[in-house]
């Protein structure tokens, strides 16, 4: 009975490990690069409809969100739990943007809950529908 406690406590512990190591690489990828936004809902966004370009994200390793809308600046938070993602853009510029673009993004941005990392593609999502997808600012 003892072995099989025993076995079961390292068990929870390589498991406890192996899911804090998958934590710590996602907040590595993200924190160590700026992103683009490349895809809303699955459709490519148009640069011409951003007046300063595409819109873009950093993720600090603090917890801090800055960006741009493509119009405005934005500096917020956000909460990264496993694969699970909240974004809170907070305060923002307020310069008048034309077209949809930036409340589209916006948009997009509360509806995001969780994220999956493919090579250099982070894609967030909200369950299993891609909301964004953003690329490695270059």
């Amino acid at each position: 009975m003892k072995k099989l406690i025993f076995g079961l406590v390292i068990l929870a512990v390589v498991n406890s490990s192996c899911s804090s190591t998958k934590n710590l690489n996602v907040m590595n990828t993200l924190t160590q690069n700026s992103w683009v936004v490349n895809s809303l809902s699955g459709k490519q966004l148009d640069p011409s409809a951003y007046l300063k370009g595409l819109p873009s994200m950093t993720f600090g390793s603090d917890g801090k969100l800055t960006g741009s809308t493509g119009c405005n600046n934005f500096t917020g938070n956000f909460k990264l739990d496993g694969m699970s993602v909240k974004l809170d853009p907070g305060a923002m510029t307020r310069m008048a943007c034309p077209g949809n673009g930036e409340a589209d993004f916006l948009s997009a941005a509360q509806q995001v809950t969780n994220l999956k990392l493919n090579g250099n593609t982070l894609s967030l999502l909200n369950g299993a529908d891609e909301v964004m997808s953003l690329i490695p600012k270059k």
